[in-house]
């Protein structure tokens, strides 16, 4: 498995920054036992490329939650990452998917929405904003959420392959037409002419190479130190024993006798988490005996 990473970069005298996210282990464990067709896991990949990517300029501790949800065969595409750049996702589709338009895999056209929800610490509640989803590819879907929340043109180049999923990132800043009025033009024109294969397999240094060669020469490029992104789904059994005892006693015992036991289902995580009877009646008597002391 390749690492994953995120190297941003400036255009030294341009006023132009970027970034190139690779998720190669990260990647694999997150589609590890999931199964999605070809068509659910680009999209997905695609999408959890942006999402480390923006979760990466995060300058203080939070969780950032990007949802596209639509009524389309792909209904739903999550991802959640944290300032550590720990994160985890799913997708949720039709059993069978066919190749189509994002568009309309997506339900873009029927109601269909990106939703961001930032969930900082100090904020008495997440932070969220909704967004229709134009474009006709979670690039530019992306570029268009970006455009509108920084105020600023973003270009976006993304793919995604069993082993990889990748990201390349450019945004015009506020000084880049007084450095070069031309500057923003060249250099989303070379970026165009990236091809899937290179995003996957060339490294930062040699993507940008082969991509900006002659503006590397002429002004030079700053590469940043990676950071690392680490897929985060740990098993919180406290958690989810929390959950069933705020359910209350007699409501617990009545969903096993129903079921013969209660079942917890972590689908972003895709793990269950299982109660038989005596499970159930410890964790209450556990309970119990700690509040009387």
């Amino acid at each position: 498995m390749s690492a994953s990473t995120i190297r941003r970069f400036i255009f030294e005298g341009l006023d132009i920054r970027g970034a190139i996210v690779h998720l190669g282990d990260a990647w694999e464990q997150m589609q590890a036992g999931r199964d999605y067709q070809p068509t659910v896991a680009q999209l997905l990949g695609e999408t959890a490329a942006v999402t480390a990517l923006i979760a990466g300029q995060l300058k203080q501790p939070g969780r950032l939650t990007l949802q596209l949800r639509g009524n389309g065969p792909i209904q739903l595409l999550v991802m959640d990452c944290n300032e550590a750049l720990q994160m985890r996702g799913m997708a949720r589709s039709n059993p069978v998917v066919l190749p189509a338009p994002v568009q309309e895999l997506l339900g873009a056209h029927q109601g269909g929405q990106l939703l961001m929800s930032l969930d900082l610490p100090t904020a008495r509640q997440p932070y969220q904003s909704y967004v229709p989803m134009v474009g006709d590819s979670i690039a530019q879907i992306f570029e268009h959420y970006l455009e509108q929340s920084e105020q600023q043109p973003s270009r976006l180049f993304t793919t995604a392959s069993p082993r990889a999923a990748v990201c390349l990132f450019l945004q015009k800043l506020p000084q880049a037409d007084q450095h070069d009025p031309d500057g923003w033009h060249r250099i989303t024109q070379l970026a165009a002419t990236v091809k899937p294969a290179e995003l996957l397999e060339l490294d930062a240094e040699t993507l940008l190479g082969r991509l900006f060669h002659e503006e590397i020469e002429a002004r030079g490029i700053r590469i940043y130190d990676p950071q690392t992104v680490v897929y985060h789904c740990p098993e919180d059994w406290e958690k989810v024993r929390d959950m069933i005892r705020s359910l209350g006693r007699e409501d617990a015992e009545t969903i096993v006798a129903e079921h013969g036991e209660i079942l917890i289902r972590d689908d972003i995580c895709n793990r269950d988490y299982r109660f038989s009877p005596e499970d159930v009646a410890a964790l209450f008597d556990d309970y119990a005996g700690r509040s009387i002391h």
